[in-house]
C-alpha cells in the first residue's frame, strides 16, 4: 500500500505534472491552461498557511496523487465548511489510492475543525470523482448544468457533501473556529 503523508516543497514538480494533466485531458477542473510549479506552489502555500492539508500519496519514492482542501467562502459564517480537491496521476486511477487518499483528507479536516466538507466536482459524467465521494458518504446534492465550456462542449458541476464530527447536530464551541 503506498504511503499517504503531508507534502513537503520536493513534491510540487510531480503535483504540478498531475495537475496539468488533468488540466490537459480531463474534466474535473474547469482550468484550460495548466499552471506552473511557481503557480502551485503559491496554491499549496496559501492552503498550509490557513493549518489546511495539503497530502500525496506515494510508492517507491513516486507521488501518485495529491488531495488538498481550502475553507469553501472566505466569509466568516463558513469557517466550518471546506471544499476538497483530489488528483491522481493516470496510471493511478482505478486502485483504490484515491479513496484511501480522500479519507486521510477528510480526517485531516476533521482535526482542522472542519465540520461539513463540499466536493465541488467538474463534469457530471465524472464517474471517478462522483464515485469515490459516494464511497465515503458523499451525498449528492446538486447540479449546476452547463456552467463551465471547455474543450468545445458545456460541463456541469455536481455538488456533493459531508458532516464531519457532530457535523450540523451541535452548535460549535468556542475551540473550534478557524483563525
Amino acid at each position: 500500500m503506498p504511503l499517504i503523508r503531508p507534502s513537503v516543497d520536493a513534491d510540487l514538480d510531480a503535483i504540478t505534472r498531475i495537475y496539468g494533466h488533468h488540466v490537459l485531458h480531463g474534466t474535473g477542473t474547469f482550468e484550460t491552461t495548466p499552471p506552473t510549479a511557481q503557480d502551485m506552489a503559491s496554491r499549496r502555500a496559501d492552503v498550509l498557511s490557513k493549518g489546511l492539508p495539503w497530502l500525496v500519496i506515494e510508492e517507491n519514492g513516486q507521488v501518485l496523487g495529491f488531495a488538498y482542501g481550502n475553507w469553501f467562502k472566505p466569509r466568516p459564517a463558513y469557517r466550518f465548511s471546506v471544499e476538497d480537491s483530489i488528483y491522481m496521476a493516470p496510471q493511478s486511477a482505478g486502485k483504490g489510492w484515491g479513496r484511501a487518499l480522500l479519507a486521510e483528507l477528510m480526517a485531516a479536516f476533521e482535526r482542522a475543525g472542519a465540520r461539513k466538507v463540499m466536493a465541488v466536482i467538474g463534469d457530471s459524467g465524472n464517474a471517478g470523482s462522483i464515485g469515490v465521494h459516494k464511497a465515503l458518504g458523499f451525498e449528492r446534492v446538486g447540479i449546476v448544468q452547463s456552467c463551465g465550456w471547455k474543450f468545445d462542449r458545456w460541463l456541469d458541476i455536481v455538488l456533493m457533501q459531508k458532516s464531519l464530527g457532530p457535523g450540523d447536530t451541535t452548535p460549535p464551541t468556542d475551540t473550534e473556529s478557524r483563525q
